[in-house]
């Protein structure tokens, strides 16, 4: 696969959802398919009642047609893919119960949780075994640690924090594209630096659509990602990680992901202890909202933090190649 296959892939996913949202857009609104906002949110995200949800269906469908048409079905692709839409699936049953219900809470978090791990799971038996063992890649070094039978739970473990992390932060119009979008590209960079080229195109697509579905979701949105698009992107970071040996690197790109998920833990805690809050509302970007940040101003603060650290974690993902 060529760079121009990578290329191609980013227009056809970008086409197929900036074409087909403003339909979908139409058809969730005369079924009445709109957001429940949490009772224990901020008291301005109420007039978001009833937004359009469920959007990142059309990501899915985008990403899955862009990457499949110009990338094929290589194990580079169908492993990130396969991810994509296995939490998309899981995501978008839990939308439906919400939308079907008419409340916030779909499925219960254990529920949510069991099915994960089985995914989770999966993606860490089949690194395993593509590695012939269970060997981790130092960032920034030439350094592989080999973690023995430590190494499926760990990698299960990274890639259920990945997706919840990303779920934690879709909590603001454009907050959750907007960073994934960021370290999408900062993925493609490091697969095309160092030869995981059909990697490099299925995270092509996938900026490709969430880069379209920003123009519908951008603030005041017209649509949301729900945890369909949410879980989803996050299944897709992870497994492309998994896919390029790069788990270590979720972290360090996805760090505003690890913050927003310390941040509800760090609550949590708390409170249980001392019946006292860390923080004025958790996920911290709401935190920010609650202290007076307008909604843009976090999204661009939280965007701009991701950007710097993505650039971090490209130079460490590539240092032994240039």
């Amino acid at each position: 696969m060529k760079n121009m296959g990578i290329l191609i892939a980013g227009i056809i996913a970008f086409a197929i959802t900036v074409t087909t949202m403003p339909f979908y857009i139409s058809w969730l609104k005369k079924v009445k398919a709109g957001q429940s906002i949490r009772e224990e949110g901020p008291e301005s995200h109420m007039i978001k009642a009833g937004t359009p949800t469920m959007g990142g269906l059309v990501i899915i469908i985008g990403t899955v047609i862009g990457s499949l048409v110009s990338a094929g079905f290589s194990e580079g692709v169908l492993i990130p893919l396969a991810a994509l839409v296995l939490f998309g699936i899981l995501g978008f049953l839990d939308d439906f119960v919400k939308v079907t219900m008419k409340r916030n809470l779909g499925l219960t978090a254990k529920q949510k949780l069991l099915l994960q791990i089985l995914i989770a799971l999966g993606l860490a038996f089949y690194s395993a075994k593509a590695k012939h063992g269970g060997y981790l890649w130092i960032p920034g070094t030439n350094t592989h640690f080999d973690m023995g039978i430590f190494y499926i739970p760990f990698i299960a473990f990274v890639v259920v924090a990945m997706v919840n992390s990303v779920n934690l932060t879709d909590g603001l119009d454009g907050l959750a594209g907007g960073t994934t979008a960021i370290v999408s590209a900062a993925f493609m960079i490091i697969g095309i630096m160092t030869g995981h080229l059909y990697t490099a195109g299925f995270m092509a697509a996938m900026l490709g659509a969430i880069i379209a579905f920003l123009g519908f979701n951008h603030y005041p949105a017209k649509i949301f990602m729900g945890d369909t698009g949410s879980l989803a992107l996050g299944g897709g970071l992870a497994g492309c990680a998994v896919v390029m040996g790069n788990e270590l690197l979720l972290p360090i790109a996805g760090g505003i992901f690890v913050i927003e998920a310390l941040s509800v833990i760090i609550q949590v805690v708390f409170f249980k202890k001392t019946g006292k809050r860390v923080f004025k509302m958790a996920p911290i970007h709401h935190h920010f909202e609650l202290s007076g940040w307008k909604e843009t101003k976090v999204v661009s603060v939280f965007c701009f933090i991701t950007l710097v650290l993505c650039v971090i974690a490209v130079f460490a993902g590539i240092c032994n190649v240039i």
